[in-house]
């Protein structure tokens, strides 16, 4: 994860997940943006999740249900995130070269490899990655997940991530408590 996510606070934040899981530090994420959100909250800056945070996230927002294609839901976050690095336009050799270091490590079976490989050589598509979503809780990881991959400040990146929650049926008072998340998180990092 970590090594496809492009600033350097996001991957250190990346390589702070991995002690816990990174799709559980995402899915603690995400599952206290939609808390404060189903409150009617907006929350500022917060802290990383703790260990403790971790451990009370619902189960909705961990990835042990499949992905909406049936592959597992953790391939459907890393296409999100290829998806939102190549929003730009390109992934380059420095990016394609990391992602595929990130890959071979990850230890996917062929099945799995075989589709992150086909997701960087796709085109962009929004309405693809939001079909991978089987719930709303997988809609908010997903689009979190490109978050975190980008610093938005092109917009073709904003672009992406606007089309990607309207594709995923976000509301926008959860995109902004997602947001917040993200920028927290990197912040912190």
């Amino acid at each position: 994860m970590g090594l496809l996510l492009g600033s350097k606070k996001a991957r250190k934040l990346a390589g702070s997940a991995v002690g816990y899981g990174g799709a559980a530090v995402l899915g603690a994420l995400a599952y206290r943006a939609w808390q404060n959100w189903q409150a009617g909250r907006s929350q500022g800056a917060m802290a990383p999740p703790s260990p403790a945070e971790l451990a009370s996230t619902d189960e909705r927002f961990l990835p042990s249900e499949p992905a909406a294609d049936g592959r597992p839901f953790g391939v459907a976050l890393v296409r999100a995130m290829v998806a939102a690095a190549k929003a730009d336009g390109h992934l380059d050799n420095t990016e394609q070269q990391a992602i595929f270091a990130a890959i071979e490590r990850a230890g996917l079976d062929a099945e799995a490899k075989a589709a992150l490989f086909d997701a960087m050589n796709a085109p962009v598509d929004p309405a693809a990655i939001a079909a991978l979503a089987a719930t709303p809780q997988q809609a908010a990881e997903l689009w979190l997940s490109a978050r975190l991959a980008i610093e938005p400040d092109q917009p073709a990146e904003r672009a992406f991530l606007d089309a990607l929650g309207h594709r995923l049926g976000l509301d926008p008072a959860l995109r902004a408590n997602l947001e917040r998340e993200a920028a927290a998180a990197l912040a912190n990092a």
